[in-house]
C-alpha cells in the first residue's frame, strides 16, 4: 500500500491518480472568488451617494411582506439552498461597502459539493468532528440535553464543519440530519453485508479497486465508502431537486452540456455568491410552523447558535413525506418574509468606506438593502442590464427584458442591482424561478462544478439514488426522513454525545 500523507484521508490522492496522466488532470479550483465581467463602479451624478441609498431602500423595505406567498418548491428547499451555499463558499474577508478585489477574497470553504461542512477535512484533519476508539470514524451528534442536537462544546457552539450551519433551527436539522445519515449509513454498512454491497458498489462507481487498494488506509475505507455514497445523493439533490425547483429548466439543459459562460469562467464568480444565488432570501417566508398544530413562528424567532430543545423540529414540515404537502417555500421574485427587513442580531451601523457615509441601523439591519449595497460597493458588480446585454451580444443567448423597478426609474436609474435584476427576471418571465441572467449564472456555476469534479455523480456513469430513500416526496424528502426514522440505531451513539 502507497504510503498516505499524515492528516489525509479523503480521496485527494486517490482521484489525484485516477484522473490520468499529469498534463491531463485539470487543475486544482482556485482558492479565491472570481469575475464574469469587470467591475462597474458607482458614479453619481446630479444626486448623491446618499440619496441612491435612500433609493435602494425604499425599494428594499417594499419587499417585506407580512402574509406567506405559496410556491411550488416545498419550504425545505430554501434552507437546504442556504446549506449547499455554506458546502461551496465562505468569504470571511470583504467588509459590507469595503471595496476588494475578488481575487483577494479567499474562499473557505472548497468550491466542490463534497459535504465538508459536514465533514471537515476528515477524522485525521478535523478529529473534534469525530468519535474516537472504535467510533473514529462517526460523526459526533446530540448533547446531553438532546440527543438529537448537534454536538457542542460547553458555551453551546455546535461542533460541525461551518459554523453558519447553526444559525437558524432549519439548517440546524438539515445540518443534524447529514450527520445521522453518516452515522446510519456507517452503523449499517459494518453490520448489514447487502447494505455494504450496496454503497461500496456506489462508491467505487468511476473508480477502480487498485485505486482503492493504494490509496486509501483499511482503517478508512468503509468511513471512504460511505462518505462518497453520501456525497453522490446530496449531488445529485442538488441538481436533480433543488435547482430544477428554482431555476428555469432550459437554463439547466444547457449548463448539463457545455459552460455557459464559456471554459475559462470563474468558477466562482462574485456575480453568483454576491448576486445570483442570494436568490434563496426572496423564497423565505416571514413565518413557519415548526412542529404540526404548534402554530406559526417569525423567521426572526428561529435564530440558532445555542442549543436546540428536543423535538423542536419535524422535517415533514419542510419537506413532502411521502407525498403529503408540506410548507410552501415563497416564488422566486421581488418579495421576501417582512422578518428580512429588519435583522436583529445587527447591532453596528455599516460605515461605506469609499464613500465615507454610515449606513443607520435601520439601514444596517435591512438585508436586501445589504444585498443591493453589497453588489454595488463591496463587490462593484456589472448592472443587470448589462449583463443581459453582454449575454444576449457577447454569447448569442436569451435574456429577456426586464421592465425597471418604478422606483428606480422614478428616481432617474438607468441601470438595476443585479441581484434585485435576478430576482425581476424570474417575477416577469421565469415564472417564479431564476431565467436569463440569473438563470444562466446560477446552472453554469453548479454545471462547473460538477462537471470539472472528477468525484462527482456526473461521472459515477449508472448512478442511481438509492432505494432507501425512495420517497414520493423527493430525494431530501427522503434522505431527511430516513434519518429520523432511523437516528436511534446509530452503533454506540452515547459515545458521540458531545456537552
Amino acid at each position: 500500500m502507497s504510503t498516505m500523507p499524515h492528516g489525509l484521508s479523503r480521496f485527494d490522492k486517490l482521484l489525484e491518480c485516477h484522473a490520468g496522466p499529469e498534463e491531463t488532470r485539470p487543475k486544482p479550483f482556485p482558492a479565491t472568488l472570481g469575475r464574469l465581467r469587470p467591475p462597474l463602479p458607482v458614479k453619481v451624478s446630479h444626486t448623491t451617494h446618499p440619496q441612491v441609498i435612500a433609493t435602494l431602500e425604499e425599494v428594499a423595505l417594499g419587499m417585506g411582506k407580512k402574509t406567506d406567498k405559496s410556491g411550488e418548491a416545498a419550504a425545505g428547499l430554501t434552507f437546504f439552498g442556504q446549506f449547499v451555499d455554506h458546502d461551496i463558499t465562505l468569504d470571511a474577508t470583504s467588509a459590507l461597502g469595503t471595496k476588494i478585489s475578488p481575487a483577494d477574497i479567499p474562499n473557505i470553504r472548497t468550491p466542490s459539493l463534497d459535504l465538508d461542512c459536514v465533514y471537515g477535512d476528515g477524522p485525521e484533519a478535523s478529529p473534534h468532528l469525530y468519535g474516537s476508539g472504535n467510533t473514529a470514524n462517526f460523526l459526533v451528534l446530540g448533547n446531553r440535553d438532546n440527543a438529537f442536537d448537534l454536538a457542542r462544546t460547553a458555551n453551546g457552539t455546535a461542533l460541525i464543519g461551518d459554523p453558519r450551519n447553526d444559525e437558524n433551527a432549519v439548517i440546524s436539522g438539515i445540518q443534524a440530519g447529514f450527520i445521522a445519515l453518516h452515522n446510519i449509513l456507517m452503523t449499517e454498512a459494518l453490520n448489514d453485508p447487502a447494505t455494504y454491497a450496496e454503497i461500496k458498489g456506489c462508491a467505487h462507481m468511476g473508480t477502480s479497486a487498485n485505486d482503492w487498494a493504494d490509496f486509501v488506509p483499511e482503517r478508512s475505507m468503509v468511513f471512504e465508502e460511505v462518505r462518497r455514497f453520501l456525497r453522490f445523493h446530496y449531488q445529485c439533490a442538488v441538481w436533480e431537486e433543488f435547482l430544477p425547483a428554482f431555476v428555469d429548466q432550459s437554463c439547466l439543459d444547457e449548463a448539463r452540456l457545455h459552460d455557459i459562460f464559456g471554459t475559462d469562467a470563474a468558477i466562482m464568480p462574485v456575480e453568483f455568491t454576491g448576486a445570483a444565488y442570494r436568490f434563496g432570501h426572496a423564497t423565505a417566508q416571514p413565518d413557519y410552523e415548526m412542529k404540526p398544530k404548534t402554530g406559526q413562528v417569525s423567521m426572526d424567532k428561529l435564530l440558532g447558535f445555542g442549543k436546540r430543545p428536543k423535538e423542536s423540529i419535524r422535517m415533514n414540515m419542510f419537506f413532502d413525506y411521502d407525498g403529503k404537502a408540506a410548507q410552501r417555500a415563497r416564488p422566486v421574485g421581488t418579495t421576501l418574509g417582512l422578518p428580512l427587513t429588519n435583522l436583529p442580531f445587527i447591532h453596528e451601523r455599516v460605515h461605506l468606506k469609499e464613500i465615507d457615509h454610515t449606513l443607520t441601523l435601520a439601514q444596517s439591519r435591512n438585508l436586501p438593502l445589504r444585498n443591493m449595497i453589497r453588489d454595488r460597493y463591496t463587490y462593484q458588480l456589472q448592472s443587470g442590464e448589462l449583463m443581459a446585454a453582454f449575454l444576449r451580444d457577447g454569447l448569442g443567448r436569451p435574456a429577456p427584458e426586464v421592465e425597471m423597478h418604478p422606483v428606480l426609474a422614478n428616481a432617474g436609474f438607468t441601470r438595476t442591482p443585479l441581484w434585485f435584476y435576478c430576482l425581476q427576471e424570474a417575477e416577469q418571465h421565469g415564472g417564479g424561478k431564476l431565467t436569463g441572467v440569473g438563470g444562466a449564472i446560477v446552472a453554469s456555476v453548479f454545471g462547473r462544478l460538477l462537471r470539472l469534479d472528477k468525484t462527482t455523480y456526473w461521472h459515477a456513469h449508472g448512478f442511481r439514488p438509492s432505494a432507501k430513500f425512495a420517497n414520493d416526496g423527493g430525494l431530501m424528502a427522503g434522505l431527511m426522513k430516513y434519518a429520523e426514522d432511523n437516528r436511534d440505531k446509530v452503533a454506540h451513539a452515547d459515545q458521540l454525545i458531545n456537552g
